[in-house]
């Protein structure tokens, strides 16, 4: 009800290629590492956004979206459900064009707000497992 393929293919091929990544950081046994990572491979620019703001495949980290200093196309989501409505309206706020929650994220009050501000949304879906199977 949240990812239908027209909405999933758009984000992926037409938002932008910038991805903030929340919830990235070096640990390399979460899943925002290996996605991210996915999303490199497929040509996308991943930018990190923990609270360390730590660098993560060679991408400067920022602790906050305010806190990128230029415009984000997609916001990917790997924060729990009860933190992910603040995420999609700080999307809003900068200006992205899309809101990804990744698997097992979901927050059907955020995903109002953040259709009726004009962006896409998709929720509880991974793009590393999408992506590879556009045409």
């Amino acid at each position: 009800m949240y990812a239908d393929d027209a909405t999933i293919r758009r984000i992926l091929t037409a938002a932008g290629d910038t991805w903030a990544v929340v919830g990235l950081s070096t640990n390399e046994r979460r899943a925002a590492y290996g996605v991210a990572r996915v999303l490199q491979r497929f040509g996308k620019r991943v930018v990190p956004v923990h609270p360390k703001a730590e660098t993560v495949h060679g991408e400067q980290g920022y602790a906050s979206l305010a806190d990128i200093p230029f415009p984000v196309d997609v916001v990917d989501v790997f924060v729990n459900s009860e933190l992910a409505g603040a995420v999609a309206d700080e999307a809003v706020t900068i200006g992205a064009k899309a809101v990804w929650y990744q698997l097992g994220v979901v927050d059907e009050d955020a995903y109002g707000r953040t259709r009726a501000a004009g962006l896409d949304m998709v929720m509880d879906r991974c793009p590393a497992i999408e992506i590879p199977l556009l045409d």
